[in-house]
């Protein structure tokens, strides 16, 4: 098993960052089948003002690759990105196009 950490930005606005908690503690169904069927065990995601950091256990044939693949081919999975971009905003470091941002491990116990 591998953990990843990823990191990105909400709009800073109290009203849309209250919709984006709550759409997240009723994530449709399809979207937890597609994060599974990826080979994610475990994701967990945590809020700070606006900025979330988010954890990700994964099986170790898991890729990033893969998964970007398996999104782009499932419609609710693109209806489900395009409904949280309303929310999101990718982090000032961020390429055209990029969400979630992949951090690095700089200590572990």
């Amino acid at each position: 098993m591998k953990t990843y950490a990823l990191a990105l930005d909400l709009v800073d606005d109290a009203k849309l960052i209250a919709e984006y908690e709550r759409y997240h503690q009723a994530v449709w169904p399809e979207i937890i089948t597609s994060i599974e069927a990826a080979g994610i065990l475990d994701m967990r995601i945590y809020r700070l003002a606006n900025r979330l950091f988010m954890t990700m256990d994964v099986t170790d044939d898991f890729s990033f690759e893969r998964k970007a693949t398996m999104d782009a081919a499932n419609p609710k999975v693109q209806e489900w990105e395009q409904l949280m971009w309303k929310y999101q905003q990718a982090l000032p470091i961020a390429r055209p196009g990029e969400k979630w941002l992949l951090m690095n491990e700089i200590f572990k116990l």
